[in-house]
């Protein structure tokens, strides 16, 4: 802040960029482990804070996530249940292989839907065009 309590549009650009980076974070379970661990999720300024991060939900702000899974987890982290169970490393290992699970059926699923489009508009051209007689 500057010493009149408003950003300048530098401060704002910063502020933009570390909470998206920040935001981002929370896609990775390890992370969010790594957190939980050191009582991050214990503290009521954090938690609030956390709350607060929620505007990137808004599609203003959610069209600039590299990782729209990270959502997700924000929605999460503001049960206290889940706060507490991502402590245990057996909770983030499991929430990890099932995103790569989630992605790798999601890569396969859409490699399939690309090839089945490529072979359609293939057909297409290779049909023969009806001639107009003159």
């Amino acid at each position: 802040m500057s010493t009149r309590g408003v950003e300048t549009d530098e401060q704002q650009r910063i502020r933009f960029q570390v909470e998206l980076e920040f935001v981002q974070c929370f896609a990775n379970p390890n992370y969010l482990h790594f957190l939980a661990q050191r009582g991050y999720f214990k503290d009521p300024a954090f938690v609030n804070y956390i709350k607060y991060l929620q505007y990137w939900k808004e599609p203003a702000y959610a069209k600039y996530l590299k990782y729209p899974m990270c959502l997700h987890f924000l929605d999460l982290l503001q049960y206290e249940h889940f706060r507490k169970e991502i402590v245990n490393g057996q909770c983030a290992r499991f929430i990890d292989d099932q995103q790569i699970l989630h992605w790798q059926h999601y890569t396969r699923k859409r490699v399939k839907l690309l090839q089945s489009q490529a072979e359609k508009h293939m057909t297409i051209q290779n049909e023969p065009t009806p001639q107009k007689s003159v």
